[in-house]
């Protein structure tokens, strides 16, 4: 076998070596490549591992995790209270309502409750800025009533629009005002001052008043509330967009 052929063969052979298993770790290529397929198997293995909880834990390992990642953006470690619940939703005129919208809705403490009150003919659009929560609703609640979006609060205008309405009769917000970066706040309530219809209103529950205290920058009148029966207790407030004369 000619010197030239005996070279193109072992080019050849060290093509396809190269293809299937890619260049020998021994390079600073191939310490590259290694490297990266260790970090990969890893971060794999982390993810199973995350599931694993989650799928054990249920919600609360949802989030749990949802605030261990963003916990700017989640209000609390703790889903609210039944209690919560049932006060902060006993103002809404139901039977009015076709469009409720919901920030940050986290794995849905407030969505069920609102749906057995929302009528048949009714949507629930909730708003969510970490696509894990906005999975999990996806897959745990089957509505047709029901809609998720990933997405900021502050486009809540376009959002609404989006779906084939002009304003939403109420918003519901669990969002920590206290800790969103700056501005966003009072961006978030002056868009949902004027995507809400004349009679609506803005709902709010934090642990402290920041965003009862923005609101009323924006709205006409607000109702205080305050619930005990909650962990932490919680502040509550009702911003209300007055009626057109």
């Amino acid at each position: 076998m000619g010197g030239a052929q005996s070279l193109q063969m072992d080019y050849g052979f060290a093509n396809a070596r190269l293809r299937k298993f890619g260049p020998p770790v021994g390079t600073a290529k191939g310490k590259r490549a290694f490297m990266s397929g260790y970090e990969l198997t890893r971060e794999r293995r982390s993810d199973r591992l995350k599931r694993k909880v989650r799928d054990l834990l249920g919600p609360w390992g949802v989030f749990f995790q949802g605030f261990l990642e963003h916990p700017v953006m989640v209000g609390s470690i703790i889903p609210s209270s039944r209690f919560t619940i049932r006060k902060m939703l006993a103002p809404v005129n139901w039977a009015e309502t076709k469009l409720f919208v919901e920030y940050g809705p986290g794995v849905g403490t407030f969505c069920r409750p609102v749906l057995d009150r929302l009528p048949r003919d009714g949507t629930l659009l909730v708003i969510d800025t970490n696509p894990l929560f906005i999975d999990y609703l996806k897959r745990t609640i089957r509505d047709s009533r029901f809609i998720a979006v990933h997405g900021s609060a502050e486009d809540v205008e376009e959002i609404v629009r989006a779906h084939g309405h002009d304003h939403a009769d109420y918003v519901l917000s669990g969002l920590p005002f206290s800790t969103l970066p700056e501005g966003v706040g009072p961006n978030i309530a002056a868009a949902t001052q004027r995507v809400i219809r004349p009679g609506g209103a803005f709902l709010t529950y934090q642990f402290c008043k920041a965003a009862r205290n923005l609101c009323a920058r924006y709205f006409d009148r607000i109702d205080d509330g305050f619930e005990p029966l909650n962990i932490l207790p919680c502040v509550l407030a009702w911003a209300w967009k007055d009626k057109a004369d």
